[in-house]
């Protein structure tokens, strides 16, 4: 059974999330924020810096645009399997792709044989033509070495409706990729370069058999609690995780719980006002995916800031931007900027800014800027 409830206010339970979320104490590298957190999201839509670079701006002490990509892969030719900390996959049973440190790996595994069995036009069962081809890829990499659907000579499109004009190939690498027949090994740019598992993780890793689904199960309702720290725990994940895990109670949200390797971050929540830190007050330019703000209901519930990331959102719709950031300051979430980046004019633009009277945020978007290597 969890312990009694720990009872907080809001403004507790904010300090705290912000403490948990790594946001007022940094990590000291890459690593570290992926091991607290569990995995990082990543996302290619690229128009004042990807999703992976906002979040990790924040949490990583002295973060350049593109480590992550370089914790993942190296430089120039990549890492050697042995050398590799780090890898990106999709999270089960989902499309989101993620940077996910090497224990991940066999959690994933029964997700994968899932997929090669479902019909799904981007990662089920690959198709009879694609079959085909997928031998001749493999064959190919095996040869050659990483290589990107640009590679494979072969010219055919897909069939499958919904993907335009998206090559055989492109479809192919990806449901593989899915599969776990091959990983990325490096990118070009953004372009991803894919070769065998036997060359990108190293052998202790792909000889982890592979969890019983209570294990997988458990470790999905723990990497929930590491991602968010704060979160909300349906019906059937609560008794995977009541060994771990604390109750916390706050007026106006359901029942929330964390885990109990964090509560002494709620020490001071005696002491009123705000925990002091150098970069408290500061505002932040938060991700449209930070886990601070992932989940809208405690979003909305606890920090009362109700956000939707409108990146597909018909314009006519839209209530902040295409690539809105929440702002952050102190223990409140005081509105969004909307930046875009002109790398050929090498400067920042603001498309919209909507801050609570009395916030400045000249700062955060001049950090951003400086980030970006833009003017503003």
């Amino acid at each position: 059974m969890p312990p009694a409830a720990l009872k907080v206010s809001p403004e507790t339970a904010r300090r705290f999330h912000r403490r948990a979320l790594l946001l007022d104490t940094p990590a000291p590298d890459i690593a570290m924020a992926l091991a607290h957190h569990g995995y990082i999201q990543i996302d290619p839509i690229n128009i004042c810096g990807r999703m992976q670079e906002h979040i990790l701006r924040n949490r990583v002490h002295g973060y350049r645009e593109g480590d992550l990509m370089r914790h993942l892969h190296g430089e120039g030719s990549g890492l050697i399997a042995d050398r590799r900390r780090a890898f990106e996959h999709h999270l089960p049973d989902s499309n989101v792709l993620v940077a996910f440190p090497l224990d991940a790996w066999p959690h994933l595994l029964a997700a994968m044989h899932r997929r090669t069995s479902r019909h799904s036009a981007w990662s089920g069962k690959l198709t009879a033509r694609e079959q085909r081809l997928a031998e001749h890829i493999l064959e190919e990499i095996a040869a050659r070495g990483p290589l990107s659907s640009e590679d494979i000579d072969d010219e055919r499109r897909s069939r499958q409706a919904g993907w335009g004009s998206a090559s055989l190939a492109k479809i192919t690498l990806q449901k593989l990729f899915f599969h776990g027949r091959v990983l990325i090994a490096r990118r070009d740019n953004n372009r991803r370069l894919y070769d065998l598992p036997g060359r990108v993780l190293p052998a202790s890793v792909l000889a982890l058999h592979e969890p019983g689904r209570g294990d997988t199960a458990r470790w999905l309702a723990i990497l929930k609690l590491r991602q968010r720290r704060l979160v909300t725990l349906k019906r059937g994940e609560l008794p995977l995780v009541e060994d771990l895990v604390q109750p916390v109670a706050v007026t106006g949200c359901p029942p929330l719980f964390c885990l109990r390797e964090d509560v002494p971050l709620f020490e001071d929540r005696a002491a009123p006002g705000p925990s002091p830190g150098p970069n408290f007050r500061q505002p932040l330019l938060l991700a449209p995916l930070d886990p601070l703000i992932y989940d809208r209901r405690i979003t909305r519930l606890l920090w009362g800031f109700d956000y939707t990331w409108e990146v597909y959102t018909p314009p006519a719709r839209r209530k902040r931007g295409y690539y809105a950031l929440p702002v952050l300051a102190g223990l409140e979430i005081v509105g969004h900027v909307d930046p875009r980046a002109d790398r050929k004019k090498h400067k920042l633009a603001i498309v919209s800014r909507r801050v609570r009277r009395g916030h400045r945020v000249a700062g955060a978007v001049e950090e951003l800027a400086a980030f970006l290597g833009l003017r503003w």
